[in-house]
């Protein structure tokens, strides 16, 4: 029994933990809470003292064992203890209080007894912790709830394993592009996906695709914060994209939600994203148009940046010549420059069937996809066969070593001719459209014309651009911009 202080006043801390909270309102501990308060007013009564409350709350903390979110609240209440700061602690179940058994039951049993502090629960009754029995029956709790909880967690592991084997969603935080439930596909986020593979296999990169999600304000999954290349790199590496259902980071089986993506779209950008070659360095996102594209004239590098002109507010191209070796090469307006390059690119794809022959100019892989897949899984099979053999006993570790290694080497090379295969050439979308309305969009903003990463991979695929040294002075049009000193080659 707890005995009264000096003061008169039993100081009791309610401590309530509620794990997942989905909806954050709390409810687990707006039912906990009267019945705590109750049994502490109670406590405090038999005692001949006023109860003095404190309650501490810890809301969306799992009890799992794995789980290595700060109970702040529960830290607070155990650092008052220690300082002397209160009497009694009252839980409505000793799996509320405490969380990891193994990990705090021991501390928690000292520092209860080094203070002298009582311990009731609403459910479970008293813990007198200052004597054997009291601590042999709290440690016998703590055991059985650890082991109830393993067993919930293994029931859990097996039920998301049945339903990714099934194709179903096995829960967790809403994927983008889908609706909560996992299946039902969100259509505004879904075209945002396509737009995002799309940009991929066409050669922009994920900063630019990242800038112009942020610069249309899209929302995240989370609608919190912006978009980052992480984020888009991870969305368009998930095989649910293309319908299939995935288990730890393993494909399982076909899904039962629609596939966002062809699989031959989703192999050709994942490539794309999962190549080491592609730069992965922190560095700027090209706001103009042909920064890191144009050529020099002089040195005939492409190493034309965008600063500001001395003279004026105006920006300018500018060869990084004089800061890498002192000696200037060639300046030029920028925004001038650009829009020279992209009327002439407009003007040659309005041209009757010029997108078409421009684009086939590229030409094709030729892949036929349907037997390269066939003889890929013919592959597969085989490496499993040699796998049998090798458990059998009917071939050695060497010979399935060789086998393998060779197997791999033409599984792997043969990814390699499905993404190409996957790949789109920019060009695509501008496609049965108004070429300039779709190249230049239709708002003053362009907010809804090609984006600068698109344009910017057209211009890459068609143009060599070189920017000559030119005359000094102002031409008659009382401009110092000279287009004749802009040299234009056509790829194709």
């Amino acid at each position: 029994m707890t005995t009264k202080k000096d003061s008169g006043t039993l100081r009791i801390a309610v401590y309530l933990r509620f794990s997942q909270d989905r909806t954050g309102e709390g409810l687990g501990m707006a039912r906990h809470e009267p019945r705590c308060r109750e049994l502490a007013q109670k406590i405090a009564a038999q005692n001949g003292a006023a109860a003095q409350i404190t309650v501490y709350r810890d809301n969306d903390i799992s009890a799992s064992r794995y789980s290595r979110k700060k109970r702040k609240a529960y830290i607070e209440m155990c650092e008052r203890i220690e300082r002397g700061d209160i009497d009694v602690v009252v839980a409505y179940h000793h799996d509320r209080l405490l969380r990891d058994k193994g990990r705090e039951m021991e501390p928690f049993i000292d520092l209860i007894e080094r203070n002298g502090v009582d311990v009731q629960f609403v459910t479970a009754g008293r813990w007198d912790l200052s004597t054997a029995a009291g601590r042999f029956q709290a440690r016998i709790a703590g055991s059985v709830a650890a082991y109830e909880s393993e067993l919930k967690s293994e029931r859990i592991k097996l039920q998301r394993i049945q339903q990714a084997m099934a194709g179903k969603f096995h829960g967790g935080i809403r994927p983008y592009g889908f609706e909560p439930d996992g299946v039902t596909v969100r259509a505004d986020e879904a075209r945002e996906i396509a737009r995002m593979y799309e940009q991929v296999v066409a050669g922009v990169t994920l900063r630019q695709i990242v800038r112009d999600l942020n610069t249309r304000g899209v929302p995240t999954a989370t609608q919190r914060g912006p978009w980052t290349s992480q984020a888009v790199r991870d969305i368009i590496r998930r095989p649910r994209n293309a319908g299939w259902s995935v288990h730890n980071g393993e494909v399982v089986g076909k899904a039962e939600w629609a596939a966002l993506v062809s699989e031959d779209t989703w192999q050709a950008a994942v490539a794309v994203v999962s190549d080491p070659a592609r730069r992965t360095s922190p560095g700027n996102t090209p706001k103009w148009l042909g920064s890191g594209l144009y050529l020099c004239g002089v040195c005939d590098r492409p190493e034309l940046r965008v600063s500001a002109a001395s003279s004026n507010r105006n920006k300018v191209y500018r060869c990084r010549s004089r800061e890498l070796t002192g000696v200037a090469h060639v300046n030029r307006d920028a925004a001038r420059l650009d829009a020279l390059v992209e009327e002439t690119i407009v003007s040659r794809l309005e041209q009757p069937d010029a997108l078409a022959q421009l684009a086939a100019g590229f030409g094709t892989t030729g892949v036929d996809v349907a037997a390269l897949r066939l003889e890929q899984a013919a592959l597969r099979q085989r490496l499993d066969a040699l796998a049998t053999m090798f458990a059998a006993g009917e071939i050695d570790a060497r010979q399935l070593a060789t086998a393998s290694t060779s197997l791999k080497a033409k599984i792997t090379a043969m990814d390699g001719e499905l993404a190409e295969a996957g790949r789109r050439s920019p060009l695509a979308e501008l496609a049965g459209s108004d070429i300039r309305a779709r190249w230049f969009g239709t708002q003053p903003d362009r907010s809804d014309g090609l984006s600068l990463g698109t344009r910017r991979a057209i211009v890459d695929l068609l143009l060599t651009v070189r920017v000559l040294p030119a005359p000094k002075g102002r031409r008659a049009n009382g401009v110092y911009f000279d287009p004749s000193s802009i040299e234009m080659t056509w790829k194709v």
